[in-house]
């Protein structure tokens, strides 16, 4: 470790250096109150008092109660510091059990041409949404036998998260678009990375969810950007019923229906392939 930092430290004394030292060591620089009194085997008020020192002499900031984040050293004495927002939902949503979905798995898997405001994470576990410092953390709840298609993703060197697959991350779209910014950047999601996408995967995967308002979006948006074979979409139509949705369920009922996909088309096709010409 730099000396500069053994300095700002020894004025707490050995424990912080061996708290550090040993949070570094587990490659943990978001940490737990937990990891305070294992660390330093402490009781709980002593250990939320030496953290509380540690926030005051900048070592450490606060991210919300019983969660922090080391400061690193060539940022000085910083009260404000976060980190990478991804390690921070990871940990918020208790490291386990979570993956990274909707408009933030579409910003990491390049599907996006805007920045997104949003952290989304899928959890199985109902948790509120926090606001950390400017950053909107939002969970989604998500059934276990839903909870699939899912990948690594490398945030630094050391530290990784659980995100969606490309196609899960599309599924999962076009079941909830008000998390990825409605059903056309989507749409504009899955053009953008037509030539990287698994359609027969795609389609197994709608099947897999059972839900029929996701089984008509996919195969009609599929079928407009001449995505995947005729055969395999036509599997998915084996799975449909009489009922009709709403193409985005977040736009009023207007437009026309279409029945081979039982579709209310309240966004255009035109819409939707306008993207294919910019």
């Amino acid at each position: 470790m730099h000396p500069n930092y053994n300095n700002r430290l020894k004025t707490l004394g050995s424990q912080a250096i061996r708290l550090v030292t040993t949070l570094y060591e587990e490659n943990k620089p978001v940490f737990h109150l937990e990891d305070v009194r294992r660390i330093l085997d402490l009781q709980e008020l002593p250990a939320s008092n030496f953290v509380r020192q540690l926030v005051n002499r900048g070592v450490a900031t606060r991210l919300k109660p019983g969660l922090f984040i080391l400061v690193p050293l060539e940022l000085g004495r910083e009260r404000e510091y976060m980190g990478s927002p991804l390690i921070v939902a990871r940990e918020l949503a208790g490291g386990k059990n979570y993956y990274l979905s909707h408009g933030t798995a579409m910003e990491i898997h390049g599907m996006v041409t805007q920045p997104q405001l949003v952290v989304h994470v899928t959890t199985m576990e109902k948790r509120r949404p926090l606001h950390i410092m400017g950053t909107d953390f939002q969970f989604i709840t998500c059934k276990k036998e839903h909870f699939f298609g899912t990948s690594e993703h490398w945030v630094t060197k050391q530290e990784k998260v659980i995100v969606s697959d490309m196609e899960k991350t599309i599924i999962d779209g076009l079941r909830q678009p008000e998390y990825c910014g409605g059903i056309t950047e989507t749409s504009k999601g899955i053009w953008m990375r037509r030539q990287n996408l698994d359609a027969d995967r795609l389609i197994e995967y709608a099947i897999k969810m059972d839900i029929g308002a996701v089984i008509r979006r996919l195969g009609y948006i599929l079928e407009l950007y001449g995505i995947g074979s005729p055969e395999k979409l036509e599997n998915l139509r084996d799975h449909l019923t009489d009922t009709y949705v709403k193409l985005d369920p977040l736009l009023p009922p207007e437009g026309k229906f279409i029945r081979k996909w039982r579709l209310h088309l309240n966004v255009s096709p035109e819409e939707l392939l306008s993207v294919v010409r910019t």
